[in-house]
């Protein structure tokens, strides 16, 4: 009766009817013993109600396993152990004891993952026992939740191995251990120096020399939960002492903690990817990872100064901030009733099959057991799995907003705090947390705090609201102090207005983006500034694209048609180019357009501008411009000069006299009368004869020219040459005209030594004073123009054409003249050099052809790449280097390998 009352009351009656009757018919004494216990009979149900697994060992062991339930106050007898099968059945029985006490509710989450933690120790002292041949001194160090003493029902056991003696002998025993460590647990040895590559065991010198020259900021990270767990005590000791002394000497710099936040943003981003990021418990938006996460990083920030924070454990952590003031004490209490439900539910449905699961079910049934495990059941206001749901999405909400603020939050409490309080942080704390995070002035950063939350105003509470986000996004960006200072002068300077605080309100997408935009280029803060309603279209990649290239001429004529006077027209023309680099350079940013698409958008950006200035001019005489270069071809850097060449039709003095009038007109309207006016530097020098010649020929004196004087290195320039504007037609035909000279006589043995001595000769140039020869964006060896010239020289040989120097490297792979290994090599280096060089121009806001040399514009350029200083020196020297060896054996003819 008992029994019965208790299955239909439980999460599962079906199934818990189901295995009492098997049990009934297997071992009835059992069943009876269990119904005249109340004690048992509570701790059976819920256990056949929980957990397919253990039901299964309660069926194997029917004797024993009641046994256990009878006295969960007190573990099995571990004195009889003897082989590995012992170890074995005496794991199962305090799982099983560990999971009743949690499910009939004796256990919280503490008590539950230090049980779990405990029987971890326990199995690897076992097998250290087990497996012992005197082969020398070995401990295992438990990592992760296993040194947490906060395990999983299903968690791996991470290790690491210590030793003392002959270092084969010692891999065999650690091995050993493993494998039965492995009967009970799973085990993983991975996170170990090297990982899989590494050796198994290490001796303590060794540990520490790999700690203080080849560690990464994640395994600094995965020290905090680093400890003996079996094994060798005093070795264990000693091995503990100099991985603190490792973890804590020497702060947590800025770029460490931006390695750790990159990979996580990775990982949740992956989970996204997946579709499975509302129902992920551990890697999702306020999931557990959140938490854990938080309390990881204050501690790596605050603990070299602090040894209270060099604990292991999460709650315990968690509980030491809050009372100390590293974190808010409101945000500590939530952050820690968030943790224990969702670890709870994570065990819950661990405990089903002991999977390693953390996905909250999609379908129905297994939803409903998964809340009615949990206490839920149905009401008049929703299913048990609703309630559930309602709850669990709840929590991962106020967890995700506090993980976004936490960092900051004690900031601002303590710059609003007349004097020292007890919950605020101290001012060496408060420095270390901002130069951590990337701030390196406190004193600068709490001036602009004070600016953007000052007075009493509706805007002022926005951002009093907002602060501790912001914060955090610009902590994110390339360079946090230069994005304080943008985002302070755009609220706080002439053009502030509760508008933009208004949309940082209702758009957090659109803050976000403009602290990475801020955060990246001064010249790009500079256009927000300037323009600040466009802050409202950074949540939207859509409202940010490049319209094509009619709807840009129509929208800047329109514009120009308004305005009186060339300077009018032309301060016009330069405000409309700026509003709509914007959009290019914050796509470009924000990794919403790749080398390519940045290219074409700035080539139609700089067409539309050519033609809405030749509009304004209005020509008297048929007049066509033609882009060469990276403008003709249509992949434009924001650097880039706009190569232009002029052809009108007409030979009379008048129509000279007007085409050099427009041409002139038009390249000052473009190129400005100063530099602060200069919309594009302009540069006609690859127009017939150069400087020396006309600025404008007519189609005729084009004819001439290129029938007696053209050079082969004018070939190369008109490959990439088209009609930007003016009379198409007239372009046209001059382009059609000119075929037979650029391309049909193929390239002899002559033009190609020509190509390749003048080639030689740019390498044996100056590079520029400042600029770094061995990391030349443009003119290092394998890099942009060694590209450049190797496909020119292959088009002209081939008579393949193409507008741009990647869509030239497709076609000649697709014609079989490049073979296609080397065209990906080819293509590679080249987006990344122009990439790189691209984004160098943004956050440099000027031009630069080499990897800064100045260490910290280095960084800020490595940050706006998502890497480190050094992995983007590496990324460089890799693919020139290979490129290099393509240009060797394919452009100057050189034996090599294929």
């Amino acid at each position: 009766m008992v029994l019965d009352e208790r299955s239909e009351r439980s999460a599962a009656p079906a199934a818990v009817r189901v295995a009492l009757e098997r049990l009934a018919d297997e071992a009835p004494l059992m069943v009876e013993r269990a119904a005249e216990d109340p004690g048992i009979a509570g701790a059976l149900v819920a256990v056949l109600a929980a957990s397919r697994s253990l039901t299964r060992v309660i069926d194997s062991r029917p004797v024993a396993t009641i046994d256990v339930l009878a006295d969960i106050d007190r573990r099995p007898s571990a004195d009889d152990i003897g082989d590995v099968t012992g170890l074995v059945e005496w794991r199962d029985l305090e799982f099983l004891r560990i999971a009743a006490r949690d499910l009939v509710g004796l256990d919280a989450l503490e008590q539950v993952g230090d049980a779990l933690a405990r029987l971890g120790r326990d199995v690897l002292a076992h097998a250290c026992r087990l497996t012992d041949d005197d082969s020398g001194r070995l401990t295992v160090i438990g990592m992760g939740k296993l040194a947490g003493e906060e395990l999983n029902y299903s968690s791996d056991i991470d290790v690491m191995f210590v030793g003392d003696g002959p270092r084969r002998d010692l891999e065999r025993r650690a091995r050993a251990i493993m494998d039965v460590a492995r009967r009970c647990f799973r085990v993983d040895a991975n996170l170990r120096p090297e990982g899989r590559d590494g050796p198994l065991v290490r001796t303590i010198d060794s540990y520490a020399s790999y700690w203080e020259r080849w560690a990464e900021p994640w395994e600094f990270q995965a020290l905090l939960k680093a400890r003996p767990a079996a094994g060798d005590p005093e070795l264990g000791a000693r091995w503990l002492e100099v991985a603190q002394r490792a973890l804590w000497a020497r702060p947590f710099d800025a770029d460490a903690l931006r390695s750790l936040r990159s990979m996580k943003a990775r990982a949740e981003a992956e989970v996204a990817r997946k579709g499975i990021d509302t129902r992920e418990l551990k890697r999702g938006p306020g999931g557990i990872r959140d938490i854990e996460f938080t309390v990881q990083l204050l501690q790596l920030v605050h603990g070299h100064l602090d040894p209270d924070l060099r604990g292991a454990t999460t709650l315990t952590m968690l509980a030491e901030m809050a009372r100390e003031g590293y974190i808010d004490e409101g945000d500590g209490d939530r952050m820690a009733v968030a943790y224990r439900l969702l670890r709870t539910v994570e065990h819950r449905l661990q405990l089903v099959d002991e999977q390693q699961v953390h996905t909250i079910p999609d379908d129905e049934p297994r939803l409903d057991h998964l809340a009615r495990v949990m206490g839920r059941r149905d009401t008049p206001e929703g299913t048990a799995s609703e309630h559930l749901l309602r709850e669990l999405r709840s929590t991962q909400a106020t967890v995700r907003s506090i993980h976004e603020r936490v960092y900051f939050r004690p900031l601002l409490e303590a710059f609003a705090a007349a004097g020292p309080t007890e919950a605020a942080l101290d001012p060496e704390a408060t420095e270390a947390r901002l130069l951590a995070f990337g701030f390196a002035d406190a004193a600068r950063t709490q001036a602009a705090m004070r600016d953007l939350t000052r007075g009493l105003n509706r805007s002022s509470r926005l951002m009093q609201q907002l602060l501790p986000l912001l914060l955090d996004w610009l902590s994110q960006s390339p360079d946090p102090d230069l994005g304080l200072l943008q985002v302070r002068n755009l609220l706080t300077g002439p053009r502030a207005s509760r508008q933009i605080a208004e949309t940082f309100r209702d758009s957090p997408a659109a803050a976000r983006a403009l602290c990475t935009v801020a955060g990246t280029s001064r010249l790009l803060g500079d256009v927000i500034a300037a323009n600040p309603d466009l802050v409202a279209r950074l949540d939207d990649p859509d409202r940010l694209a490049t319209q094509p290239l009619d709807v840009l001429v129509d929208r800047a004529t329109t514009a120009l048609r308004l305005r009186e006077g060339d300077d009018e027209r032309q301060a016009s023309l330069r405000r409309w180019q700026q509003r709509n680099l914007l959009g290019i350079g914050a796509r470009d940013v924000l990794g919403e357009a790749d080398v390519r698409r940045v290219g074409h958008d700035l080539a139609i950006l700089a067409e539309g501008t050519v033609r809405a200035a030749l509009d304004s001019i209005g020509p008297k005489v048929e007049f066509a411009v033609l882009g060469l270069g990276r403008f003709g071809g249509s992949e434009l850097a924001y650097a880039s000069d706009l190569d232009l060449a002029f052809v009108h039709r007409g030979t009379t003095t008048a129509d000279i006299d007007e085409a050099r009038r427009v041409a002139q007109s038009l390249m000052r309207m473009i190129g400005g009368s100063t530099p602060a006016r200069r919309i594009y530097e302009v540069d006609a020098d690859l127009r017939p004869e150069g400087r020396s010649g006309p600025l404008s020929r007519s189609l005729e004196s084009w004819l001439s020219y290129w029938r007696d004087q053209a050079l082969t290195w004018e070939r190369q320039a008109m490959t990439r040459a088209r009609v930007v504007a003016g009379d198409a037609a007239l372009g046209s035909e001059l382009l059609g005209r000119l075929d037979q000279f650029v391309w049909e006589p193929g390239l002899s043995a002559e033009g190609v030594r020509e190509i390749r001595r003048m080639k030689a000769r740019i390498e044996n140039e100056r590079i520029p004073m400042g600029e770094d020869p061995d990391f030349h964006l443009k003119l290092g060896r394998g890099s942009l123009s060694d590209i450049e010239f190797t496909v020119q020289m292959l088009q002209l040989q081939a008579g393949v054409r193409a507008p741009g120097t990647l869509d030239a490297i497709t076609a000649l792979a697709a014609e079989g003249v490049l073979d296609p290994t080397d065209a990906d090599v080819l293509a590679e280096s080249y987006a990344f050099c122009e990439q790189v060089r691209n984004r160098w121009f943004l956050v440099n806001s000027g031009p630069g052809d080499s990897l800064p040399t100045q260490p910290e514009s280095l960084l800020w350029l490595a940050r706006a790449m998502d890497t480190t200083p050094g992995g983007l020196r590496e990324h460089y020297r890799r693919v020139t280097r290979r490129t290099r060896t393509v240009v060797e054996r394919v452009f100057y003819g050189l034996p090599g390998r294929h």
